[in-house]
């Protein structure tokens, strides 16, 4: 019988705290949604980076049943996602769902590298030498800092689905090189306890000095204090970022992410 998770720690019980379905649970308050069906859990909420998302964990058998329950109450904008194989076959049984596109999903459990933290004196691992003088620090960005955040995202990061006053989207740190903002990350649609980094973007002038690593570290520090670890999403084509969240301690899964046809 398919019962719903109202409570987040019910929720991360059912479902072995996977942090994909933990995140997309977001709170379970408003509009999100959990529901667990004997080996299986799926949960949901809307405008999260960007979709309508509804995750899915556990039996393929069970996980479909639930799928096509939470579809009948939430509606087709919603868009399920889950491990690859796991979500092939819970499309295979369901009629009209399609699968849409394949990307990583990475979490970090604890602290980030120490070296890779981004505080004043860490050496990432592919810097190139920057102009003299003490190196970069890695700090939050005012409110002052978003037509530069704004218009770095439009040139080097344009599908970005975070940007500056976006709904979700919390707060941004960078890194200036001089008084040139060189590289940003965001804290966007963050769980109580899966903090999510986003927008990550370096200006074109500045790439290979290991800004975005240092960012990302030190972003990734902060989430993790907050929320108690992190995770992010990439394309599975970027093997470049990839390495990079993997230098700092990052672990990658193999996710994809299907959607209603017509």
């Amino acid at each position: 019988m398919i019962h719903r998770l109202g409570d987040p720690g019910a929720l991360r019980a059912a479902c072995g705290d996977d942090d994909l379905v933990v995140w997309t649970a977001q709170d379970l308050s408003g509009q999100a949604r959990a529901w667990a069906l004997r080996q299986a859990v799926v949960a949901a909420a809307p405008g999260i980076a960007r979709h309508d998302r509804l995750a899915v964990w556990g039996d393929p058998g069970d996980a479909a049943e639930l799928v096509r329950h939470a579809l009948a109450e939430l509606g087709p904008t919603y868009r399920p996602l889950g491990e690859r194989e796991l979500m092939r076959r819970v499309a295979a049984r369901l009629e009209g769902v399609r699968e849409s596109g394949a990307f990583s999903w990475m979490s970090l459990q604890g602290p980030p590298a120490g070296a890779r933290t981004g505080q004043a004196g860490a050496a990432p691992l592919d810097a190139a030498p920057l102009d003299a003088g003490p190196p970069p620090v890695v700090g939050w960005l005012d409110g002052d800092a978003e037509q530069e955040i704004t218009a770095l995202l439009a040139g080097d990061a344009p599908s970005s689905y975070a940007v500056p006053g976006a709904a979700g989207v919390r707060r941004w740190a960078g890194v200036r090189v001089g008084r040139e903002l060189a590289a940003v990350a965001a804290d966007a649609w963050s769980a109580p306890s899966v903090g999510l980094l986003a927008g990550v973007a370096t200006a074109a002038r500045f790439r290979g000095r290991g800004l975005a690593e240092r960012v990302c570290g030190w972003m990734s520090s902060q989430l993790v204090a907050t929320h108690g670890r992190a995770a992010l999403m990439v394309d599975d084509v970027n093997a470049a970022a990839i390495k990079v969240y993997e230098r700092i301690g990052y672990r990658r899964r193999l996710v994809l992410a299907c959607h209603v046809a017509g």
